[in-house]
């Protein structure tokens, strides 16, 4: 099974996020920018919210809020659900599933080492059973 610390070597452990009391807006151009669903918040550097485009899109549009002025504290989703880099692919999946969620920070000794989405564990999952049709392909060979 594969752990979360193996899909982060090779995704990368980059980690873009926004401080609690910028402006919504901040947020949505930066996940335009960086082409990714949702951003951890931070205040202090401490990890204390995600903000998504789905609260973007219930917090802030559907009640006619403004982007420039709503600080993003008042509509990101807390508290966090994170995982760890021992946790396994498959268990994260589960979690995800269970909550609803569809971007899930790592965390290490209480600092953020890293992002996963479900695109990236479904990537995982799918190379595994790749990985396991082909050594069953062969052995039915012979």
């Amino acid at each position: 099974m594969v752990q979360v610390r193996q899909l982060l070597r090779r995704k990368g452990h980059a980690i873009w996020s926004v401080d609690a009391d910028e402006p919504v807006l901040e947020a949505i151009q930066m996940m335009a920018d960086k082409h990714v669903g949702a951003l951890p918040v931070t205040r202090g550097g401490d990890l204390v919210g995600m903000v998504s485009e789905r609260d973007y899109a219930r917090k802030v549009i559907l009640l006619g809020r403004s982007s420039a002025e709503t600080p993003i504290w008042q509509i990101m989703s807390s508290p966090v659900v994170t995982a760890t880099p021992d946790d396994g692919v498959r268990q994260c999946m589960q979690v995800m599933t269970e909550r609803r969620i569809r971007h899930l920070p790592i965390v290490e000794g209480g600092r953020m080492v890293g992002m996963i989405s479900i695109g990236d564990l479904v990537r995982v999952v799918i190379e595994e059973q790749d990985q396991t049709i082909e050594h069953l392909e062969r052995f039915i060979a012979g």
